[in-house]
Order: C-alpha cells, then structure tokens, then sequence
C-alpha cells in the first residue's frame, strides 16, 4: 500500500499509467490530420455560406483535457484508492488489549470502547488470540487469550469504575506475565507512579502502542468554607492555551428538585494548571448545596460532593434568665455563642418563632417551663429529625419538670431534692469525668484533667438510664444523658452551660462534644484520629460518570481508613455517614496531583479518535464515466451534429411544465373547511396547540393558551385573538408562529406526511414548545419522557442544550433567571448556541445570530400554569400562597417571553439594546 497523507493506494503500480498521459495528449492531438492548404480563386465566391455539417482541422485543447481527465480518472480508480488507510495490526501472534477503565476514561468511554471494537476486528481477520484486561481489575492468573468474536460479545459489559487501581498491585501483575505478545494500551491519560514500570514489563514481552485522548482532563477539589465564601478549585492536567469552563453548585430546591443553586465561570491561564472559584452564597443556599460539577464534563473527576463540613448549621440558642449584660461571663449563652459562632448560624427568638425558622438544633440553656402548644410544635419539629440540647441550672433544679413522669422533652426522669438546695447536688470535693465509652457520640475523646464538675442534678435510677447515658462523671452519676424522640434526639447536660456548677464550658472538650453532637461543624476535614474508633455507612456512591446512585448492600467502613481519602472498590466516593454527621469522599482530594502522562521516548502514542476509512474507487470511475459522457456530449457539438437549437426548445418547454405542474396542484379548488381554517389562522396572531387526543390535555392547552394570549393583549403590543387546536394530519401550520404540543403517554404517533409538515413549519421559522407536564422528574424514563423522545425522533431537530443564562428568552420581554410553570422544574432545552458565539468582554450577553429555536423542551405544565377563567382567575392551583403566585407571575413572564422570541428572533442580543439592559440590571 502506497500513502500519501490521508490517501493511499492498495495497487500502485497502477500509477504507472498516469505517465502515459501525456503521450495520450499528442495522439489525440494528432487526430484528425491537418488539411492540406491548397490556393484557389474561386473560392471567394462562397465566402459568408455555411455548410449543415462542419468538420474542426484540430481537436480544442479543452475537450483533449476532458478525455484526459477521464483516463486519469479510470487509472487512480483500478489503483485501489483509500481515504483514511486504517493501520493494520502487523504480527500473528497473541494481542493483550490493556484498559486503564478509570474515572479518567469516562468522559470518551463509548470511543474508547469504539476503539477496542476496532482492534478486535483487526485481530480477528487476522487469527490472532486476544486477551481484555481492564486494570481495575486484573486477573489473578494466566492471560486469557481467546478469539476476538469472544471479547466482542462482553465489551458491552465492560464500564470504567470511581477509583485507580493499586500502584504496587498493578506492577506485581505486570512483572508476573509471562509468555509473548504484543501490547496495546488505552491509558486514561492520568500520570501515575505505576505507568513506567508495566510499560517496561509489558516491552519485555512484546510490542506496545498507546492509545490515550489529547483532550484535557479537568477536576475539582473538594469545597471549602472560608472567610464567609466558598472556595472552589478547578484543576487540570496540562498547562495549554487558556481556557473557560463552568461551575454549577447543585442542590435541592424548596420543592425538593434538584437544580443548579448557583453558576460561575472559571478562567485558566495559558500556562495554569489551577483556577480559583469564589462564592458568596446566603447561608440558607449554601446548605442546600449537595455537590458541585464542571458543567459538560462527565467524570467522577468534575463532581466534587459536599458534606457537613461545608454547611453551617443553624442553632437557636434560648436561656431561661439572660439578665446579666453587665456581667458576661456568667451569662447562660456565652460559652454556647463562643463555641457556635465560628461554625454555625445562631439564631434569637423565644421558641415559637425559632420553630418557625426550623433550625438545625435548638439549645435550650436552664429552661424549665414550656408551654403545652410550644411542647408540641417542638415534639413535631423533633420527629422530623431535630435535635434538642438541654442544659441544666437553678430554674430547672427547682422545678417539678420530669419528676414523677418523664417529660417528652427530657431524656431521663429528675431526682427531686439532693444534697443542696433547690435539688442541685453539691460536694466538697469536685468530680471529674469518667472516660467515654464505646457506645458514646463522645468516645475517642481525650478527657482534659483540668475539667471537673461541682453541682448538677440528679437522674431517677430507671431501668432505661443505662441505655441514656452517654458521659457520666467518675462516680458514676450522669453528665449527659440522651434519648430518641421520631427521627430526632433530646440530649440533657446535667450541668450549667456556664462556668457556674462545672469547668466544662472553659475547655477544648465543650467545643468538642457539641461537634459530635452535631450542634455544630467545623469547616475542616476530619483527621483519622477524629475517625479513630467509628464506623461509617455508605448512604451514596459516585459512579464513574459522575452519578449518585444508591449504595446498595456496601459495608460499612471503619473511620480511620475513610480519612486517608483514597477511593477503591470496597470504598467508592460518595457520601458516608457516622452518628453525628456525614462525610464525603471524592475523587480529587485536597493533595490528589491531576497530570498529564509522559511516555519514553521511541513509544508509539496515537489518539482514541480514527477517521472512517472510505474506498475511492466506485467514486472515480463513475466521475470517469460522467467525464467521458460530456466528451461525448461536447464531441458532437463541436462537429455541428448535436442540433442545440432543436434540442434547446426542447429543453425549454420541459422546463416550463415542471414549473407550470406544481401550480397547476397548488391552485386546485380547496374546501370550504380549509378556506374558513386558513382565514381564521391568518387574520391575527394565533397561538396554537397539538390536538392529543386526550380531552382533558387538549382542554387545559386550550385554557392556558388563552390565559397566555389574555396576558400578551394586556402587556405587549401583540393581539392574539382566541387560539386554536391543530390536527397534525389534517390543518397547515405555517399560519401558526408557535405550537404547544402537551406530551401524553398514548397520543398516537404522526404519520409520516404529518411529520414531513412539522419540518417544514421547523425550518421555516415555526417554534414548538414540548411539555411533559411531569416536571422532569423521571427524565427518559418516565412515560412522557418516553413518548418525548418517539415523538421527536423523526423530527429535523437541531444541536440542543440546556438554557444558558445568557440566552435571549431570558430577556426578550422580561428579565427572567427561571422558567417554571405549575411545576418547578430545572430542565429547559433549546437549540445550541454556534460555536463561535463567544462573550466578549464588557458585554453581558454573546452576540447570537438572530434565528429562533426551533424545538423548547420542557416539563413544567405550562399551560396549567397559564389557564385562567373568563373573570381572570387561575384554573389550577400553583404552589402555595405568595410563592406559589410569584411563580404563576413567572410562568406568565415566561410565556411572554417565548412568543415575543418567535416573533422577533433574536433582536435583543444586538449591542444596541445593551446600555438598557445593563439599566434594568442595575449594573
């Protein structure tokens, strides 16, 4: 095989013949012969006279290079050309494909896989036994090397895994291969320390070629809280040209939907391999946050989770007598405020109005009386997975609370009386702490000598006070004692939360047990020495492509290992969950170094990516055979007897019934129905809607379309008069600017004239609003979001993407930032942005183009949310009180938004508009 660049020859010999061409040019020159020139007087007399045949002394020069071209053209096709020659696997013997299948291949794995196809089919044509291996995990014996039609069938099996495997796991495997064979190796493009060593153990056994993307890889680092900001690290594995990408903070909404929180984007230098996010968020949308991700990139790599460490906890702090301003120290809520301060949200009220906030915990400081309504709001709040943190003091010693009945909201009974007054017991001699036992929150902690306790009250010796205690002093009397209440717990220090009956509130230990109480949360990670002793339960595990799914029947893990902070197959990222508190694990951590593997110099490395080989030859001969068909052609005009005039008013006549046909068919008498339907379409601006089929869908489509034209008559200049339901099969569309088309599970499909209209109304400028109505909770896999996809398939749909900030229909009428309807959900997908739609810089929005999307895609029930009666009220009900009107005004503005898009295009990206935008943005 010849190639020359991208073309190759597979019989280039055959090139041979293309030096004969010139000798093929003086022949046919040759032909026909010169005249002889012979003077005659005579032959004045027939000057001006024109014979019907004529016959040319000398072959033109243009039609000798027609004739040429076509014998150049039947020589390179016989010659076996190729575009894009596939390198073919040289050898016979055993082939080893060698698969990294980390998180690192996730984001190209369908090539990746792609490629591994490729190569099997080359080993098979060539007999050579084959043997996969994906180093997550290695067999433990002989390679398996069997036909490649075996490996073919288990490909579809193979996926890459959250983890890497062992350095030293994987060169053991290495040094032990024994036997020849050649080596091709899909690295994931990560360096580790593990790469040199199997190559060179691999080179001993044979040949080896890598195959690896050149794209970067990029990664986050875990989130930290900082300052009152959340720093976010975005790294990637080689310096380059710069580059932008974009970090999304993802967490659940009030309504429970998981949605992107905030968005930003982060800049790498040319020559940076790192980049600094910073963002302020209130503290009520920073804990929501559940994970941060590079958006567009599908890694484990680009998702870094979030767990208590980042969120700061909202405590509500109440005392029994805060009179003492003058005298802070001995105030109640001191110690607690210089404790919780730097970690957690505090929170001032009496208990009805801190209840209405839901905080995290509520600390009640020398508490006794509660009233019967505010017990059982905070019973209610407790079920539901609060945490109540009592402390003791003179009010609650002196009173009668949990005396003979345990009170719902203690953990144990009190003793009356003791031996001081008011119940509290004293002694002369001060007691210190017992230590922590196992099954204490508090146990691993080390007990400060200093610490020691003069007064507390006293639990009634009940049979469950055992199980409740969990710190005790060291003669065995409780410190704290604990109990479940729903999926909440009330806890009871049986001391002062001041200095008064104890020097628990001076040390370290107090800011300690709160923390494993989870009354609060330092923003650091935990080392394994705050591990040490606990175990930890898998809740959610990250898949390679950056997915959460259940944790399933994992094990738990013990804390000192969780702390070393590196994944592997018994210990996947996602999040943990001990006691008190929950614990992510990532795949990028802190000190995770993210490069670019380096190979030895000599070592063949090759992209995952290969052009499409395609055979030229079918292609040049039939170029030679139309070639030579217009030599033929151009022949016969040159000696007079091709007859162009004849065969012009042929030609012309031909031409002018196939533009006379079509309009002939155009202007057949249409029905009286279609008159009044075209009439009634084009005589205002009429919105409409897909019939379904279903009555209900199609009568709330109607509904909410008038609502929408109602509003467009009382805000905009725009007129719509009363919409209509269209029947694909039946009506024309090109009278309709916009088509809202409600997805049921049983509408039937179109047929194929009908979808040969909806593309036609699509490329024409028409838009179509699809709308699942079920808030995109089960994407594809709910029934609409099935019945989405077949309705859609057959459609000329464009690139889509999810709507970017900057999009014009979020500004086209009203500045929008959501887009809900009766739901709130967080999809909306429209056509993609060209590529070379880039923002420059000093303007908020890129300069698009100024097309309409074609396709809107959603699942929010915008018509529901639209409908309204003839008096103006609502149809169906939207959220609860003033949120849920907020968001009607939303989809309202949405919808405006959207009619305004497709009757204007995208006007409002031109510069001219920015100075009013920035106005209205109040920048």
């Amino acid at each position: 095989m010849l190639a020359l660049g991208p073309l190759a020859f597979t019989v280039p010999w055959l090139l041979l013949g293309l030096g004969a061409l010139p000798v093929l040019w003086l022949l046919l020159r040759a032909v026909p012969p010169a005249p002889i020139r012979r003077r005659f007087p005579g032959v004045a007399l027939l000057l001006g006279l024109r014979d019907d045949d004529s016959q040319s002394d000398k072959t033109p020069w243009w039609l000798l290079l027609i004739r040429v071209l076509a014998v150049a053209a039947v020589i390179l096709g016989f010659a076996g050309p190729v575009l894009n020659p596939q390198t073919r696997e040289p050898g016979t013997g055993p082939l080893l494909v060698l698969i990294d299948g980390t998180w690192a291949d996730a984001r190209d794995w369908s090539p990746r896989i792609e490629r591994v196809g490729t190569l099997l089919d080359e080993a098979g044509r060539a007999n050579r036994p084959v043997a996969v291996v994906v180093t997550t995990d290695v067999p433990a014996g002989a390679l398996s090397f069997q036909t490649a039609d075996v490996w073919q069938t288990l490909l579809a099996s193979l996926q890459p895994v959250a983890w890497v495997p062992e350095d030293g796991d994987l060169m053991r495997w290495a040094d032990s291969r024994e036997g020849r064979f050649d080596t091709v190796w899909l690295s994931d493009g990560v360096a580790r320390e593990a790469k040199g060593p199997v190559l060179a153990a691999l080179q001993n056994r044979g040949a080896v070629r890598i195959i690896e993307s050149g794209r970067p890889l990029y990664g986050l680092r875990p989130a930290r809280y900082a300052e009152g900001e959340i720093d976010v690290t975005v790294i990637r594995d080689r310096p380059g040209i710069a580059s932008t990408v974009t970090v999304a903070a993802l967490g659940p909404d009030p309504a429970g939907i998981t949605r992107a929180l905030a968005q930003a984007d982060v800049t790498f230098d040319a020559d940076a391999t790192e980049a600094q996010l910073r963002l302020a968020l209130p503290a009520e949308l920073r804990n929501r946050v559940a994970r941060f991700e590079i958006v567009g990139q599908r890694s484990a790599a680009a998702v870094s989770l979030t767990d208590d460490a980042l969120k700061r906890r909202e405590v509500a702090l109440i005392a029994g007598n805060d009179q003492r301003e003058g005298l802070e120290l001995l105030s109640p809520l001191h110690y607690l405020q210089q404790a919780l301060e730097p970690t957690a949200d505090l929170i001032d009220g009496d208990i009805a109005q801190v209840l209405l906030a839901n905080p995290d915990a509520i600390v009640l400081a020398d508490v006794a009386r509660i009233t019967d309504a505010e017990t059982a709001a905070m019973i209610t709040w407790l079920e539901a997975g609060g945490l109540l943190v009592r402390f003791a003091g003179p009010r609650l010693a002196a009173s009668d609370i949990s005396r003979d009945i345990e009170d719902p909201l203690m953990p144990v009974r009190l003793r009356a009386g003791g031996r001081s007054l008011g119940g509290a017991m004293s002694w002369g001699e001060p007691k210190t702490l017992r230590p922590f036992t196992e099954g204490s929150p508090f146990f691993g902690l080390t007990l400060p000598d200093d610490v020691t306790v003069t007064s507390q009250v006293l639990a009634q010796p009940d049979p469950t006070l055992a199980e409740r205690e969990i710190a005790a002093l060291s003669d065995g009397t409780p410190l704290v004692s604990s109990k479940q209440v729903g999926a909440g717990r009330v806890v009871l220090f049986h001391v002062t939360a001041n200095a008064d009956w104890s020097t628990l509130p001076l040390s370290g230990l107090f800011v300690q047990m709160l923390e494993r109480l989870a009354v609060s949360t330092r923003p650091a990670q935990l080392s394994a020495a705050d591990l040490d002793g606990t175990v930890w339960e898998p809740e959610e595990v990250l898949n390679a492509f950056g997915q959460l799914g259940d944790a399933a029947a994992l094990p738990g893990l013990p804390g000192a290992r969780l702390a070393l902070g590196h994944p592997a197959a018994d210990m996947p990222p996602g999040l943990y969950a001990g006691d008190d508190r929950r614990i992510a694990l990532n795949v990028i951590g802190a000190e995770t170094p993210l490069t670019a593997s380096t190979w030895p110099q000599g070592t063949p490395v090759e992209g995952i990516s290969i052009a499409e080989e395609t055979q030229l030859t079918g292609a040049l001969l039939t170029a030679a055979l139309l070639v030579l068909v217009a030599d033929l052609l151009a022949s016969l005009a040159v000696s007079g007897k091709l007859g162009l005039r004849r065969t012009g008013h042929v030609a012309v006549l031909l031409l002018a019934a196939a533009l006379i046909a079509p309009d002939a068919r155009a202007q057949s008498p249409a029905s009286p129905a279609e008159d009044a339907f075209a009439l009634a379409a084009t005589s205002d601006v009429i919105l409409a809607h897909v019939l379904t089929g279903n009555a209900a869908v199609d009568r709330a489509a109607q509904e909410g379309l008038e609502g929408l034209s109602t509003m467009l008559f009382a805000r905009t200049s725009v007129e719509p008069s009363t919409p209509m339901g269209v029947d694909l099969e039946q009506d024309e569309l090109s009278f309709f600017p916009l088509l809202y088309w409600p997805v049921t599970a049983d509408q039937p499909l179109p047929s194929s004239e009908a979808y040969a209209k909806l593309n036609r109304f699509l490329r024409s400028g028409g838009m179509v609003l699809f709308d699942t109505r079920d808030a995109d909770l089960g994407g594809a896999t709910s029934a609409n979001g099935a019945k989405l996809q077949q309705l859609a398939r057959p459609l000329d749909i464009p690139p889509l993407e999810q709507m970017p900030p900057d999009h014009v229909l979020t500004r086209t009428f009203y500045l929008l930032q959501d887009v809900p309807g009766r739901f709130n959900g967080r999809d909306l997908w429209v056509e993609a942005a060209p590529p070379d739609a880039e923002l420059v810089e000093g303007m908020p929005f890129r300069n698009l183009n100024d097309g309409v999307t074609p396709v809107v895609i959603g699942g929010n029930d915008w018509a529901s949310a639209w409908a309204m009666n003839d008096s103006g009220q609502p149809l169906y009900p939207v959220g609860r009180g003033y949120a849920g009107d907020r968001q009607r005004e939303l989809a309202y503005r949405f919808g405006i938004n959207l009619v305004m898009h497709v009757l204007t295009g995208n006007y409002k990206s031109d510069q001219v508009h920015v100075p009013a935008l920035l106005d209205r943005l109040g920048q």
